[in-house]
């Protein structure tokens, strides 16, 4: 009996380390998702002592969903929301800080929950990285060990990053160590790519050589967008049917995010025209009179703080994968009349890009060819829209040849 109870330990042992072994063949390159803006799940709490409106919840004893709960973006309650999101700015330091009273939290870092379902709830409307995260599961990866989400404060730009990114070198590092030493997918979306571009430019390149075997990156905004500047004019109501722009505008002037995705000077030229209004125009060369005539005097301070962090696209120094999509009607000028600014919705004139992006910009990763040893690959997607490009069948086929090759 003592015989047959070690050979059905010994069979069984045998059986775990085979199945062990196909996982490893089935996910060969674990993956790490940086998602962009408005990408991760916030929880708040709350001890505040005004608000906007008297039902507004002032104490909390309990963190809740913040960012996206839809519940949070219904009329009036919209305010209490942008109030509890929105940003203090700092002229002396150059820093932002939460408001009085409100503590937020990024949670998930290293699982995948928080950048799947921008909601806990999982509502369809709030799906994010879950379709990419439901097919590596099919193919053999796990949740938390072979793929794994890097969230952060989307509010924030890349020079108030710094805990984040020392946060991001331990997980890929960790990452690396979990899966036999393998080396480790990026993947990013949106603003998740300049994000990690900046990381990858101040990461030595020993370290990347031993723990990056590849950055997929989708949907870039590698030379900003035009869109930013009606976040920051008339407010952008984000595709969320029910919403104001102006009523969150607000909250998008406080973002250091919005100015470091503004239009950069080295993909648009000083003779073409961003936003009109009837008094003037404004172009790259422009900004400081754009945010003096809107006056909000420090959003013109974030984007000086901003507008040189990835300006020159240093090549990242590891292979490429640039992805995105095209001929998509994507805002290229604003233009408001008459009694219209800044607080009215402006007439929209679009170019070619994904409905958020402008091609030019999504195109920006083509300037690493020949920079870098490297190998920079190139694919567009004809109709894949900014943000639902991440369950487009065709990336995901492309996505599964990166990790499995």
């Amino acid at each position: 009996m003592a015989a047959v109870g070690k050979m059905g330990s010994r069979s069984t042992l045998l059986l775990v380390i085979i199945c062990q072994l196909t996982t490893l063949l089935d996910a060969k390159y674990p993956v790490v998702l940086v998602p962009g803006d408005g990408g991760s799940q916030f929880l708040a709490k709350l001890n505040k002592t005004t608000g906007p409106h008297e039902f507004c919840r002032q104490k909390t004893t309990e963190y809740f969903n913040l960012w996206l709960n839809l519940e949070e973006l219904a009329p009036y309650v919209i305010d209490c929301f942008v109030d509890n999101m929105k940003l203090l700015y700092d002229n002396t330091t150059r820093k932002t800080r939460n408001q009085v009273g409100v503590d937020i939290v990024i949670p998930g870092f290293g699982n995948t929950s928080s950048v799947e379902w921008l909601d806990s709830s999982q509502l369809s409307a709030t799906s994010y990285f879950a379709p990419i995260v439901e097919a590596l599961v099919k193919w053999g990866y796990k949740r938390g060990e072979s793929v794994r989400g890097a969230p952060y404060d989307f509010r924030k730009a890349p020079n108030e990053f710094d805990l984040f990114y020392n946060n991001l070198t331990s997980l890929i590092e960790d990452t690396f160590v979990r899966n036999n030493n393998t080396k480790v997918v990026l993947i990013a979306h949106s603003m998740g790519n300049p994000t990690t571009l900046y990381f990858l430019n101040h990461r030595p390149q020993v370290w990347k050589d031993k723990y990056i075997h590849s950055f997929i990156t989708i949907s870039g905004v590698w030379g900003g967008a035009v869109k930013p500047l009606r976040l920051f004019s008339a407010g952008d109501n984000l595709n969320v049917p029910f919403v104001e722009g102006i009523n969150v505008r607000e909250e998008q002037r406080s973002m250091p995010s919005s100015a470091f995705l503004m239009p950069s000077e080295n993909f648009w030229s000083a003779n073409e025209v961003l936003v009109s209004q009837p008094k003037r125009n404004y172009t790259v060369k422009d900004y400081k009179a754009f945010f003096t005539d809107l006056g909000i005097p420090n959003a013109y301070l974030m984007h000086q703080d901003t507008e040189k962090l990835v300006k020159d696209l240093t090549p990242p120094g590891v292979e490429i994968h640039c992805l995105h999509g095209i001929n998509m009607p994507t805002p290229l000028q604003f233009q408001f009349g008459e009694g219209m600014w800044p607080d009215t919705q402006p007439k929209v004139i679009t170019g070619n890009g994904d409905g958020t992006v402008n091609i030019r910009s999504l195109l920006g990763c083509l300037s690493w060819q020949g920079k870098q040893k490297q190998k920079v690959y190139h694919k567009t997607f004809p109709k894949a829209e900014h943000t639902e490009i991440l369950s487009n069948k065709d990336v995901l086929a492309y996505i599964k040849t990166v990790v499995n090759s």
